[in-house]
């Protein structure tokens, strides 16, 4: 499948980084914008299959396009990975909150930008939602709400299975508080963020290793799952 990706950056060393690292990924559609109103008007445009973001752009900062997009019907499941040279732990829970997907602070190597942005055009090739979900000895079967883990059943509650699969699906993704809120319903007990922190903490718990090793706290942002190379 190819794919086609805009890089929204207004400093012309660094759209040619990455553009030169998106090439070597062999993605040869490449869009480029060099401020905020023209990334929004591209991002209309040619419909890309992910945009690289950078939060400080001039006419229209990299928020404020990232919020806009969301908002719209035609470019709202269009994922968004924040290219910041902030780096503080509000600033990154704000731009996951306005919809952004994942961020990569500057300065950063061209071997994380390609993985990262493989990962997320992989993800984004997935048209359904498969049924089971393998992650190393861990697998969940959604219709079935089951859990198991080397082969033996795992209890767990209705809101720590909607978390667990959120994570399982898309591995590597930061979730804030808000977010795994946001997406969790459970008739356990009202989910609220000192919640989440519980249902994590009896996760890792019930998960034994596998959890403490592949459920990861972002400090001051979230929780996800590991990125690995899961087979």
């Amino acid at each position: 499948m190819r794919h086609k990706v805009l890089i929204a950056e207004d400093e012309p060393a660094i759209r040619e980084l990455v553009r030169l690292a998106l090439e070597e990924a062999n993605i040869t559609e490449i869009i480029e914008a060099s401020n905020g109103k023209e990334a929004l008007e591209k991002a209309e445009r040619y419909q890309p299959s992910l945009i690289l973001l950078d939060w400080m752009m001039p006419e229209m900062d990299g928020l404020t396009v990232c919020r806009t997009l969301k908002m719209q019907e035609s470019t709202r499941n269009i994922p968004i990975v924040m290219l910041t040279a902030k780096s503080e732990e509000g600033d990154i829970v704000l731009g996951l909150e306005m919809g952004a997907v994942d961020y990569i602070t500057k300065p950063f190597s061209r071997r994380v930008l390609i993985a990262r942005v493989r990962a997320h055009l992989r993800e984004q090739s997935e048209t359904t939602i498969a049924n089971e979900i393998r992650r190393g000895s861990l697998m969940l079967n959604i219709e079935q709400h089951l859990c198991k883990l080397n082969g033996e059943p795992v209890e767990l509650t209705f809101s720590e299975y909607e978390i667990l699969a959120l994570f399982a699906r898309h591995p590597g993704r930061v979730y804030t508080r808000n977010q795994i809120i946001r997406r969790v319903k459970g008739d356990d007990y009202p989910v609220t963020e000192r919640s989440v922190d519980v249902q994590i903490v009896n996760l890792r718990k019930k998960l034994g290793e596998w959890g403490s090793s592949n459920i990861e706290t972002i400090r001051g942002i979230g929780y996800r799952l590991k990125q690995e190379n899961w087979q």
